[in-house]
């Protein structure tokens, strides 16, 4: 049994892409993105943005096996409360939600909400726990990203937060990834205004010697990037080509994802 299979149901930023994906297969239009969510052991959601249920009934997903939501921020396109309300209707339990601690959220029925303290380890159950470390991005919507941990393996994802601030820099240190997917918002160009929020492919030339050098990321360490704006960046084909040479693959809608 894998200890992490992670399956992307959406990996675009806020400005989707005109021609959205209907089904998950080999021959589909990679460049077709759904809002940026990702579906983590079959049970554990991230993010619940514009798109997300009809990602989950895309990939065929049985939307009552999801059990935790976890919001790494307030923004529409990553937590819309309707859709919540939908996947936690008609629950024999309560779906748990997961928030940064300064979330402000309105009631949701059917819904436990779970703060989380920066850098506090939260168990997930069947062996998974989550901490969430603070992201670089609109401090108005409580943003975090994630590092789980399962059998001794730790997976970090960090979508919308440029950079990394200086105690999650730090919190990261010698964690030795087994997995980790990062923020691509921006292509490969220099002098986007986005950079103090979002990351650029020149950004991640410069942070993934020193993750290598920080011991965050070694040898073996499975790294993707997600949440590209299709307005910023080539075609799904180049920006693979672009990214071959810093050893990280493109993320698309429906790509699943298994670390042992």
């Amino acid at each position: 049994m894998h200890t992490f299979t992670l399956l992307f149901l959406g990996t675009c930023a806020c400005d989707f892409s005109p021609k959205l994906q209907t089904e998950f297969k080999d021959s589909f239009d990679f460049d077709a993105r759904r809002s940026s969510s990702a579906l983590l052991n079959g049970k554990f959601l991230i993010d619940c943005g514009y798109h997300c249920l009809d990602s989950l009934r895309i990939a065929g997903v049985d939307a009552g096996q999801i059990t935790d939501v976890l919001i790494t921020h307030l923004h529409k396109d990553h937590f819309l409360v309707s859709n919540v309300e939908r996947l936690a209707k008609g629950r024999k339990t309560p779906l748990r939600l997961w928030v940064r601690s300064d979330a402000e959220l309105p009631h949701i029925e059917n819904v436990e909400v779970r703060k989380m303290d920066k850098k506090q380890t939260y168990d997930l159950g069947e062996g998974m726990t989550v901490k969430g470390l603070l992201a670089n991005h609109d401090e108005t919507v409580s943003p975090q990203h994630f590092v789980f941990e399962k059998n001794g393996k730790r997976f970090f994802y960090g979508c919308d937060g440029a950079w990394f601030l200086h105690e999650t820099y730090y919190a990261l240190r010698n964690t030795d990834l087994s997995l980790m997917v990062l923020d691509c918002t921006c292509g490969d160009y220099e002098g986007d205004y986005r950079m103090g929020e979002h990351n650029t492919i020149p950004m991640l030339r410069a942070m993934l010697p020193s993750l290598k050098t920080w011991g965050v990321i070694g040898e073996n360490t499975k790294t993707y990037v997600s949440h590209l704006a299709p307005s910023l960046h080539k075609p799904h084909a180049e920006t693979v080509k672009i990214m071959k040479e810093l050893d990280v693959k493109v993320a698309y809608d429906g790509l699943s994802v298994e670390i042992e």
